[in-house]
């Protein structure tokens, strides 16, 4: 008997699942903390969860992963120094540390727009290449010649020994500056990913496992681990794609809506007859428009661990995540005495930081580049929980409310608060942790608000619902504004919302919603069986999904017509355009194929689907197109290990 082994380390937990091969049923799962800076070992607390005597025939390990995401949110990428080549539009500011432009690029035709000046790439990475890890390359039109980027390239290797990583190699979209952000991110993951990866094939290997390892991207397709240690950048949002792969496929449905209710936020997607519907410009992550493609989700701050606040007798939620109170007591022993003798402050100085039930400690992250004063801070915040009023009296001067805010943003400290999971636990609708600490946290917020403990924990639940229902519904009316949208749901009007596709609710406790979501709309929500466990799935059932656009195209000059092709990684001149297309249809199915045999996909396996655009002059004398755009979707499922 075969098994597969799927792995997601989200946010908040990290989850492991084993399926086996022979009816596709998931037969054990475990969920872990994830562990920051260290995902590693969430990861190998998650597989110690599972039932080992099945590990030694597990023949395939996927995995998806925050840590591209997390890495450029927090901007702890490695030094990159990126190359422009052309005339590139560049925002005023461009926030990238190491960059030049330099003459050269393309035009539209993919003929020479400028000579390539070689020797001011060579002075400039002469200069940075013992301060940088790796370089970028992007060039004006590359999409039509990538001769520059390609010439560059070369010199560089030569020159350096670094990686290179072209802006034509991760993306055959416009613009030319937005393939550079992208080629410049995927360079800074690279050493990452590397790491990572190896620390994980040493993690399997270890435990007998003799499989093959394959990461989820963020369009919802597999890739191979070679091929993702060289494009790390294609698994942001993996995660978001690994809950959208994993409810269709543990609820069964090929077209349904995912709402999936995570530690920190709640995301909405949609898979549509089995492929995921993705966003046409490119994946936004950290302020950096790149081009890669991803699922297109809804995105909202709250979750299950989202920071309840009160402020002015307002109740917050999120938009930061906290350890809730019931894990805090298990995770520290002296902790309920803190929780319970804690000062309630003035309901003046009521802040998101300054709330009786908030806590700070240390992750356990290696402290670098501090300030004066956040060493100071670091000092005092040790590695069991502390209060802001236990900061102020210790460092014995007037600090913001806001002062922990950088040393949180750097993961050196965490939070501890109420959270939508602890008002859950109040209402023994979910006690998985101490439920005796959410009691009491529910108690002393109360007291700054109207209302009692459990009509308090009533309403965050309610809260969460309608969240969830804002963010599905402004999903499915594109362009629709979400103020509007709101004041629907919240409406007192005799109709409802109207889902025409199954809902499917992925997340640790989402089944306690589904009573509080039949009130807002109307749609048949689905909570699969391993809903806690979706995303790990989900990493487990991608398919090897590959998609590329040839541009065929007639171009005149004087009475002499040439046809040329444009394909990911040439240019090519024809002198008839029925030639040109012979060959790019067989360039483009060789170049799916090549793309699937680097992602450690059989060509057997492999199916291709070619879609063509024709545009035609209305007077032209003989009927042939002018232009001609083919797009190959080539789509191929994972094969195990012998």
């Amino acid at each position: 008997m075969q098994y597969s082994l799927g792995i997601d380390a989200g946010g908040t937990y990290t989850d492991a699942v084993i399926v086996r091969d022979s009816d596709r049923k998931v037969i054990d799962a475990n969920k872990a903390l994830t562990t920051y800076p260290d995902l590693l070992t969430g990861i190998e607390n998650a597989i110690d969860g599972l039932d080992s005597k099945y590990l030694p025939d597990v023949k395939l390990v996927s995995v998806s992963t925050t840590l591209a995401t997390n890495t450029i949110l927090e901007k702890t990428g490695y030094p990159v120094a990126l190359i422009l080549i052309g005339k590139h539009a560049l925002p005023a500011n461009p926030p990238i540390d190491n960059f030049i432009v330099v003459k050269g690029g393309h035009n539209v035709a993919g003929l020479e727009d400028d000579i390539l000046d070689m020797e001011a790439v060579r002075e400039y990475a002469l200069k940075v290449k013992d301060r940088v890890s790796a370089f970028a390359v992007s060039s004006y039109f590359s999409i039509r010649n990538p001769d520059h980027e390609i010439k560059v390239r070369d010199m560089l290797s030569e020159l350096t020994g670094l990686p290179i990583v072209c802006g034509h190699e991760l993306s055959q979209d416009l613009g030319a500056y937005e393939r550079g952000v992208t080629a410049y991110l995927n360079a800074q993951l690279l050493p990452i990913a590397d790491q990572f990866i190896h620390a994980i094939l040493t993690d399997i290997r270890k435990r007998g496992i003799d499989a093959k390892l394959m990461m989820l991207k963020c369009d919802g397709s597999v890739i191979g681990i070679h091929e993702a240690m060289e494009r790390p950048i294609e698994s942001i949002f993996s995660g978001p794609a690994a809950s959208l792969m994993g409810a269709s496929f543990l609820s069964g449905n090929d077209t349904c809506a995912v709402i999936d209710v995570g530690g920190t936020s709640t995301d909405v997607s949609l898979n549509y007859g089995g492929f995921p519907e993705l966003v046409d410009t490119g994946a936004v992550v950290g302020g950096w428009h790149t081009k890669v493609k991803a699922i297109r989700m809804e995105t909202s701050a709250m979750g299950g661990d989202s920071h309840v606040w009160i402020k002015s007798r307002n109740i917050n939620i999120g938009p930061r995540r906290v350890v809730p109170l019931c894990l805090a007591a298990i995770k520290y022993p002296g902790f309920m005495e803190l929780l319970k003798s804690g000062r309630t402050p003035s309901r003046i100085q009521l802040a998101e930081n300054v709330q009786p039930t908030k806590f700070f400690v240390r992750t356990g992250k290696e402290a670098a580049n501090l300030s004066s004063f956040e060493k100071e801070l670091m000092e005092i915040i040790q590695f069991e929980p502390v209060s802001l009023n236990d900061i102020f009296w210790k460092i014995g001067k007037p600090i913001s409310p806001d002062s922990v805010d950088s040393l949180i943003q750097k993961r050196l400290v965490q939070a501890i608060g109420f959270t939508p999971t602890d008002a859950l636990h109040v209402l023994e609708e979910y006690t998985k942790w101490d439920r005796e600490a959410s009691l009491t946290g529910a108690k002393i917020l109360a007291r700054l608000t109207p209302m009692d403990e459990m009509e308090l924990c009533r309403h965050i639940k309610k809260e969460v619902a309608i969240n969830m229902a804002l963010d599905l519904m402004s999903f499915m009316y594109k362009g629709v504004s979400k103020t509007e949208i709101e004041k629907m749901i919240r409406g007192d009007f005799l109709s409802q919302f109207k889902v025409n596709v199954p809902v499917v609710l992925l997340g640790g406790p989402v089944s306690c919603y589904v009573e509080e979501l039949d009130r807002l709309i109307v749609a048949d929500i689905v909570v699969p069986e391993y809903a806690d466990v979706g995303n790990a799935v989900g990493a487990l059932i991608g398919k090897g999904v590959k998609s590329i656009k040839i541009l065929v195209k007639s171009f005149y000059k004087k009475t002499k017509r040439s046809v040329l092709v444009f394909s990911p990684v040439e240019r090519r001149e024809f002198s008839t355009y029925s030639d040109a297309l012979e060959y790019a249809t067989e360039h483009g199915k060789k170049l799916i194929l090549d793309y699937m045999q680097e992602s450690d996909l059989k060509p057997e396996n492999v199916n291709i689907e070619i879609k063509r655009e024709d545009i035609t002059m209305t007077d032209g004398d003989d009927g042939t197109p002018i232009e001609t755009k083919l797009i190959f979707l080539g789509t191929g499922m994972p094969e195990k290990e012998n």
